[in-house]
């Protein structure tokens, strides 16, 4: 059992959990519930640099990254920035993340903020909107493309934007449908957790041009953005890159002003 199935496997007994726990009424009931969101695609389409920076304490293949910074630290440096939105880990287990972090950042900053979780259940949505995202995160490996439908519809269904991830072509062409906003190609493959650019550059092509193309993992340097830039890739997803200084919005900073 490689690490994704892992980590699926813990995901929808947790959600079982929360479920027992936190009725969805409650959810409904939040002060964000009836905000308007922000559109990240559009940010996107606008923006000449197209950084979406992440909120990432450790990995599974990296162990710790930080655990030094308040997350009002690190979003509000992103957003100072010039990111086009922020992506926050909200997985506790294997990326040390939760719901708390979503809810700081929403009360931090005022960019799109996308919920980077494994989502396999319509509660987790809820969730989502409830705690100030804008968008989600649906993961093409872990969900058949009915399970990808009627979430990502669901998601749209509450003003909440879909970002769709995919790791190869098989991935893709069972993914594409209307109630997505942008495709996401991962340059990690998330089983053995070997990163290429490659990836992106080779289902470019594939991707139909109504979706913003979003590049994700393993962007580290400026030369890594200019190269995909040609194949129409209007997003790039950093994460470690800036959290693994001792200044995580100054990093941005840096990086976003050389761009």
């Amino acid at each position: 059992m490689n690490i994704l199935d892992k980590i699926i496997i813990d995901k929808k007994r947790e959600v079982v959990l929360k479920k027992s726990i936190i009725p969805v009424s409650q959810l409904e009931s939040s002060v964000f519930f009836e905000r308007k969101t922000i559109s990240l695609s559009q940010k996107l389409q606008a923006s000449s640099t197209g950084i979406i920076a992440e909120h990432k304490r450790r990995s599974p293949s990296k162990a710790i990254i930080n655990q030094s910074f308040t997350v009002e630290e690190v979003v509000k440096g992103y957003e100072n920035a010039g990111a086009c939105g922020i992506s926050v880990l909200t997985d506790g287990k294997y990326f040390g993340g939760s719901l708390d972090d979503l809810l700081l950042a929403r009360a931090s900053v005022n960019i799109p903020l996308l919920r980077k979780e494994f989502i396999v259940d319509e509660y987790q949505i809820l969730e989502a909107k409830a705690f100030g995202a804008d968008l989600i995160l649906l993961i093409a490996a872990v969900l058949t493309r009915e399970e990808i439908k009627s979430l990502s519809e669901f998601a749209q269904s509450l003003g909440l934007e879909v970002l769709l991830e995919v790791h190869n072509q098989e991935e893709l062409e069972k993914s594409i449908m209307p109630s997505l906003n942008m495709i996401g190609v991962n340059n990690r493959n998330l089983k053995t957790f070997d990163v290429s650019l490659d990836f992106s550059k080779e289902l470019a092509s594939q991707i139909p041009n109504e979706f913003v193309k979003v590049s994700e993992s393993g962007i580290s340097s400026i030369e890594a953005i200019n190269e995909l830039k040609p194949y129409g890739y209007q997003g790039f997803l950093i994460g470690e890159n800036f959290m693994k200084t001792d200044n995580a919005g100054q990093a941005a900073t840096e990086f976003i002003n050389r761009l």
